[in-house]
Order: structure tokens, then C-alpha cells, then sequence
């Protein structure tokens, strides 16, 4: 498919990407990057990426989770593990400015064509790994999924109801960060480029991302060494930042300072509540935190959970009825941001979330089949 003229030349154009990875942080890389401009070859093994097959649903024999993870690129099969295929990617990496991976770590050094290799050879290239633990250390070289990693960075440990178990969070939120945490590092490097001429190496390890994502927990943590806690959906450190009861539905509210609060207290008819002083400052509000749920709630019991969300946040408390997902994108704002996008064939995928105003992303062809592309 050939992009249509109308559309702009992203940030990216002029960038190219051998995207040689596989499952999820890589593959969100290297799209995130093809959103905005570059152009990605991806490389597959003969089988193809595993999560072609993570379904149902499937799109013509090839699953969701692959159609998610790699629009606006290229795609090829080879066999690394041939002495043909790795001389067929080296011919590729000449044409490179990028390469992603995220083999187990040792494997390209095995097969000769591992980074102390190839940046000797083509210097100008930025070289971005993605690995479950990094290289080295304790748990260098060792596989790692999300989940698994969510568990071990102390993800799940903070994440359910007080008086539940661990509970991995719904979606691959470490995968998805360490796949952003890969871009950041390529773009980095490109920038560094431009001053030395030399690419380097650049590695997003997922363990490092699940650690990244512990704020404001690790931070309570090293000032008063108590252990986090689950907290339900509500917040560690502030209150009301929780879901409360309507009489039609639950709202999640989030009160962020006294001012929000006092505007709470009089959109639900107790404006006196912001004088009390077991809650008139954040730091009471959040020690005497149960008992103040249930007095709002008993506040709000009467309430239209649909009107009250109107109501709070023309009176700027920030507020939100709890969607499902198909709920959150069909809403109107989700089209507004063009945060939904078709392409024909029947594809549907979400839009990138950066906006920039002169180079926007775009989105010039749905996930591909081995050995199609497009030009330009």
C-alpha cells in the first residue's frame, strides 16, 4: 500500500528501523516509530512472531495481539540461525539506523552478530535491546514476562483490595512501559548521533521499567520503611482518590487538595464536611480516610452517578464513571483525539498518544503479511 500524499512527513522520516523483535516491548517500539515516520522492517522467524498466534480473536489466521503491536511496518521472513540468514541481515543492518531486538541475551554474540561486532562494523548504528533482567547481575540473561516481572518488582504486591491477594494488573503494563522506555533510548541515541557520529548501545530491560513504575510507593518506602500495602483503588497517600457509590453507579473521584475537596463537599450538599477538622487537610483526610468514605457515600447515596460526574467537574473535581473498555472507545472524546484508528481492510487499532503539531503521526498501513510492504 503506497501512502497517501495528503499525508505528512513524520519526525521519524528518513529513519530506518530493522525491527528484529519478537512479543510485545520491541514490536511497540518499533511501531511507536513508524507512527512517526521511519520506516520499520520487521524480521521474523519462519514460524512468524509467536503472538500472531495469542488469539482468538484472529483477522485472517493472524491474531489481535500481534495486529496491536505492528502497524506501519514492512515484514520479512529469515532465519537467523542460518549462516544465509544472518549474511542477509547483515546486508540489512547496512541500510540501518536502528536495529531492535530482544533474544536471549548471548544469542547474537553466538551466531557472530552480536553488538561489539556489528558497531565496529556500521558505527553509526543504535543498537536497542530489550531484555527481561539486562545482560548481566543476579538475574542477568534470564527470561523474563510481564507478569512474572510485575510479581518480582513488587508490582502486585501494592496492586488489589486490602484484604485480597496479589493481583497482576489487567494489561502488560511492563511490557508496554519498557517498549516506551526502548523509544526514549533510540531517540536519545539518535540525538547523541548527531553530535558524535557514532550510534551505541541502548538497553530497556523490563525489571528495570517495574521498578520505575513504583512511585509513589518505593518513595513512601525510603522515608519510613514501612512496607506498602494494597489499598483497593484507592490512593496510598491522598484522599478521596477512590471509588465512592452513587445511586446509579460508582465513580472513581480524585481529590488532589482542599480546594477540590471544599467543592466536593458542596456539589454533594455537606459543605460543612470541609470544616471538620478530622478532614479539612490532605494529610487528616488521607489517616482518617475510612471513616470519611462512608460519610461520603452516606452523602452521595442519592445521587445520579451520570449527573454528579457533570456536576463535580464543571466545579473542577476531577471525576469519571468507571467504562468498560468498549464503553471508553466509543466515548466521544476518544474520536475527538483520534485516539481509535481505522484503516481499510477492517483494521482498528489505538492511536499514538503524542501529538505534535507539525509532524503528526500517521498511520499508512495496517499490520502486513511476510514479505509486503509499501513505499516511501
Amino acid at each position: 500500500m503506497t501512502p497517501s500524499d495528503s499525508l505528512p512527513r513524520g519526525a521519524l522520516a528518513g529513519v530506518r528501523v530493522l525491527d528484529i523483535s519478537r512479543i510485545l516491548g520491541g514490536p511497540y517500539c518499533g511501531q511507536i516509530l513508524g507512527d512517526h515516520g521511519a520506516d520499520v522492517l520487521k524480521v521474523e522467524p519462519p514460524q512468524g512472531d509467536d503472538t500472531r498466534t495469542w488469539g482468538p480473536p484472529f483477522k485472517d489466521g493472524v491474531a489481535s495481539y500481534y495486529h496491536g503491536l505492528n502497524r506501519n511496518k514492512r515484514s520479512m521472513h529469515l532465519d537467523l540461525g542460518s549462516p544465509e540468514g544472518r549474511e542477509a541481515l547483515l546486508a540489512l543492518v547496512a541500510e540501518a539506523d536502528v536495529l531492535i531486538e530482544n533474544f536471549k541475551s548471548g544469542t547474537m554474540e553466538r551466531w557472530g552478530i552480536g553488538y561489539e561486532t556489528l558497531s565496529e562494523r556500521f558505527p553509526r548504528l543504535v543498537w536497542c535491546r530489550v531484555t527481561g533482567f539486562g545482560s548481566d547481575g543476579p538475574l542477568g540473561a534470564l527470561p523474563g514476562y510481564d507478569a512474572a516481572v510485575q510479581a518480582l518488582a513488587g508490582i502486585m504486591s501494592i496492586n488489589g483490595e486490602a484484604q485480597g491477594g496479589p493481583l497482576r494488573v489487567g494489561l502488560p503494563v511492563v511490557d508496554m512501559v519498557t517498549g516506551l522506555n526502548a523509544v526514549i533510548g533510540v531517540l536519545l541515541a539518535l540525538q547523541e548521533r548527531q553530535r558524535s557520529g557514532r550510534g551505541q548501545f541502548v538497553e530497556a530491560a523490563l525489571y528495570d521499567s517495574g521498578l520505575s513504575l513504583l512511585h509513589p510507593h518505593a518513595a513512601n518506602w525510603f522515608l519510613d520503611g514501612n512496607t506498602p500495602r494494597r489499598t483497593g483503588n484507592a490512593h496510598p497517600n491522598i484522599y478521596p482518590y477512590d471509588t465512592l457509590a452513587t445511586r446509579t453507579q460508582p465513580l472513581f473521584v480524585a481529590v488532589g487538595n482542599d480546594r477540590q475537596f471544599a467543592s466536593l463537599c458542596r456539589c454533594i450538599g455537606v459543605p460543612a464536611l470541609a470544616d471538620d477538622p478530622r478532614y479539612a487537610r490532605a494529610g487528616d483526610r488521607s489517616v482518617n480516610r475510612v471513616a470519611l468514605k462512608a460519610v461520603l457515600e452516606d452523602a452521595m447515596k442519592d445521587f445520579d452517578g451520570s449527573a454528579l460526574v457533570d456536576t463535580l467537574m464543571a466545579a473542577g473535581v476531577p471525576a469519571a464513571p468507571v467504562l468498560s473498555v468498549d464503553a471508553a472507545l466509543a466515548h466521544p472524546h476518544t474520536a475527538h483525539r483520534q485516539m481509535v484508528v481505522d484503516l481499510p481492510g477492517g483494521y482498528r487499532g489505538i492511536g499514538a498518544p503524542v501529538k505534535l503539531s507539525r509532524t503528526p503521526a500517521s498511520y499508512r498501513h495496517a499490520p502486513l503479511a511476510p514479505g509486503t510492504g509499501f513505499e516511501g
